[in-house]
């Protein structure tokens, strides 16, 4: 499917799972549960866990955790957490054990489950710009919340009136996008904020994921975020067996094959894919 294709009748609806979206589902778990080895990788805030302005009180959805960790026991499964994050929160909010594989800052940070981390080395003159842009919003936020990443400076707007939330973002851009011209940086859109940032996306980081993987495995990325449309194409194009899954609440355009709504969605498609490996 393209962009805009999604069935756009999610679980958890009064209406239930469009017979469209059935059979996509029913057609992708029955290659999954044919193949030896198959590749799960999820999103976090929105997808697995409800947004909250304090990001360690965003927990997973009931049930999701338990889910998670059967699918890892069952071993035929490469996991791992796609997130805007830093990798380290991940597993402090999950616990799962053994960890779960964290590609964090959008995909620039790699945590490994045995602790290993991995990051993208930005150019010595786009880290000197961003320097630049986080003391000056360490000075003046513009009234939002800004957040400093290792690979990022970022101002969110979440919560916050609709009329102040336009002057912070207006200010914002005006002084990230003549940055997102120099060398190696670029602007990244996300809901309720954005980003100035170094380094690989979420398609990047899907396409590295499947690079170490068998080139007849299986793969799905759920997301919700602007952020997430990377890793859709990236799953798209990839050549194999593949679902993108836009795992949202509301509907949006998106490059996604499908769209679920969470929490029901997200139990449902996990609960099918341990039935898959499992049996």
């Amino acid at each position: 499917m393209g962009k805009g294709d999604a069935a756009k009748v999610g679980a958890g609806s009064s209406s239930g799972i469009a017979p469209e979206t059935a059979l996509r589902l029913d057609e992708f778990f029955a290659t999954v549960k044919r193949a030896p080895r198959s590749v799960l990788l999820l999103d976090y805030d929105g997808s697995m866990a409800r947004f909250r302005v304090d990001r360690f009180q965003a927990r997973p959805f009931a049930g999701v955790r338990e889910l998670l960790a059967r699918i890892q026991s069952l071993r035929r499964t490469r996991m791992a957490i796609v997130t805007g994050r830093p990798a380290a929160d991940i597993g402090l909010l999950l616990a799962l054990d053994p960890p779960i594989e964290v590609w964090g800052l959008h995909g620039a940070e790699r945590l490994h489950p045995d602790g290993r981390r991995e990051m993208e080395n930005a150019s010595p003159a786009g880290q000197k710009k961003l320097n630049e842009v986080r003391q000056q919003l360490a000075r003046d936020n513009f009234g939002g919340r800004f957040e400093d990443k290792p690979n990022a400076a970022v101002m969110h707007w979440r919560g916050i009136s609709r009329q102040k939330a336009r002057r912070i973002e207006a200010k914002t851009r005006a002084l990230f996008e003549p940055l997102a011209q120099f060398d190696g940086l670029r602007l990244l859109d996300f809901e309720a904020g954005v980003e100035l940032r170094v380094g690989r996306d979420k398609g990047g980081a899907v396409e590295a994921i499947l690079e170490e993987t068998e080139s007849e495995a299986p793969v799905a990325y759920l997301g919700d975020d602007l952020t997430d449309e990377a890793a859709f194409h990236a799953v798209n194009v990839s050549g194999r067996p593949g679902l993108s899954v836009l795992m949202r609440g509301q509907w949006r355009e998106t490059a996604a094959n499908l769209w679920l709504r969470p929490p029901a969605g997200l139990k449902m498609f996990l609960e099918r894919w341990a039935q898959a490996v499992g049996g």
